[in-house]
């Protein structure tokens, strides 16, 4: 039951800490759009998209109004796009992802994920086709976000279809020189990938979710950080399981009020509710962020000794609070650390106290993986792949979701700032501190097997 206290704490993240829903996402199954034809498939896969999604951001918009609640972004996750490549050609997916970009326009939405393929144990040709194609797809969209899952716990990881991700994501790279190499902040390599998470780049609709579903992402680090400055200040010496317990409750709010809004959406569309994604996704802005809410615990200079274990208790506070607040919660829901996207951590990058080794630590306990992480022009694929694998061990061993979207921009080299404004914000070039040494190791190829903690059973 909620009390007086509760109700007030929600009235003020509304009205004072810039509470908001940080995305609305609707999955649309496109399965029985597949066709030989890919002229006929595209048409379908418009048809459907603009028939499924065409009120959702005016919807969205009432329901904020109503709710005083900002929804900041209206988005799509469609089926995995390799089902409907099979039998098709790399301009085959060019047609069919400018079909999806133009249908995302015409809706009004930000952007559209589901440009998928799961090669965790191997790779069809559709899953090829759509890897290759990745980087005209990425630098000819405006809206299409991909993702590539390349290893579970249960399947172990593909390693053949790493190396291909490697040179896959230089030429995307290249492919968008003129912007800095950013079609790359368009895709995300995962291991463990979930079926309903509603945050881009790696937003897709799963083989076991529903026709239809809304799946709801809020995200409110700038709330939390202040619960656990108002505590701090009320109690100078409060202890870290003290504000564990404040991350826990403010999350325990968050969860409510996005809820709430994710199920109203999903009334008013005639479609299943799905998920509400708890994950402090921050952004640019100063008061939205994830390094403010560790520096705010004691961490005064990110990347120092017990950042790690800062991360730790955040992203379990917030699982927590999620878990008892709904009996919906999916998605990844956790604290994310996407440099680029959160000028406390960009800041540490750009200071030196915070390395790309020091985040692949943090990537073990936080909710997701290297995230939005700027690395020189001439870096070289195996690195690139190297950065993957050790991602991907870390989810397959630990049972977890890990992510790499990383940008090698071309002509830079390490310290040069790039900036791509809006949302995807601003960092510094860093590099691995041993860059070289790998290449044998990688180029082996093959599959690393499952671990023994797959066999659950």
């Amino acid at each position: 039951m909620l009390t007086k206290s509760d109700i007030i704490s929600t009235v003020r993240m509304l009205q004072e800490e810039n509470l908001d829903v940080r995305t609305v996402t609707m999955g649309i199954n496109l399965v029985e759009c597949a066709g030989r034809d890919m002229k006929s498939t595209a048409a379908l896969v418009y048809k459907k998209i603009k028939l499924k999604a065409g009120n959702l951001v005016r919807i969205c918009d009432e329901l904020s109004a109503q709710y005083g609640l900002p929804v900041v972004n209206k988005r799509l996750a469609v089926s995995p796009a390799s089902l409907l490549l099979e039998g098709h050609s790399r301009v085959d997916a060019l047609t069919l992802a400018k079909a999806m970009d133009k249908a995302a326009a015409d809706v009004k939405v930000d952007l559209i994920g589901g440009f998928t393929a799961l090669v965790q144990k191997g790779m069809t040709p559709g899953e090829k086709i759509l890897i290759e194609s990745l980087p005209e797809v990425l630098s000819q969209t405006h809206r299409v976000c991909s993702s590539v899952n390349v290893a579970t716990t249960k399947a172990g990881m593909n390693v053949d279809a790493i190396r291909l991700m490697g040179k896959t994501i230089l030429r995307i790279a290249q492919a968008t020189k003129n912007k800095k190499g950013f079609g790359a902040a368009k895709l995300v390599v995962f291991a463990n990938i979930p079926e309903d998470n509603p945050f881009m780049a790696g937003a897709f609709l799963g083989a076991g979710e529903p026709e239809c579903v809304i799946n709801v992402g809020v995200s409110g680090p700038g709330v939390v950080k202040r619960s656990i400055d108002r505590l701090i200040k009320q109690n100078p010496n409060c202890s870290l399981d003290e504000i564990a317990e404040e991350a826990k409750h403010t999350a325990f709010r968050v969860t409510r009020t996005g809820e709430l809004i994710g199920r109203d959406v999903a009334e008013r569309l005639g479609v299943q509710f799905g998920v509400v994604d708890l994950s402090l996704a921050p952004t640019p802005r100063v008061g939205d962020s994830i390094g403010e809410i560790y520096i705010a615990m004691g961490i005064k200079k990110l990347g120092a000794p017990g950042t790690t274990a800062a991360v730790a208790l955040l992203n379990d506070a917030v699982k927590k609070g999620g878990a008892f607040a709904s009996s919906s919660v999916g998605g990844m829901s956790g604290a994310f650390i996407p440099v680029m996207e959160d000028h406390a951590l960009a800041k540490a990058v750009a200071d030196g106290t915070l390395t790309l080794e020091k985040l692949e630590a943090m990537t073990a306990v936080c909710s997701v993986g290297l995230d939005m992480i700027l690395l020189p022009g001439n870096t070289t694929a195996e690195t690139i792949c190297g950065i993957i694998m050790d991602e991907a061990a870390i989810g397959m061993i630990n049972r977890k979701t890990t992510g790499v979207r990383v940008i090698p921009v071309p002509g830079k080299k390490v310290g040069d700032r790039v900036d791509f404004g809006g949302l995807f914000g601003s960092g510094t070039v860093t590099n691995v501190n041993c860059p070289n040494g790998s290449a044998e190791f990688v180029n082996r190829g093959g599959h690393i097997p499952a671990p023994i903690q797959s066999l659950g059973n």
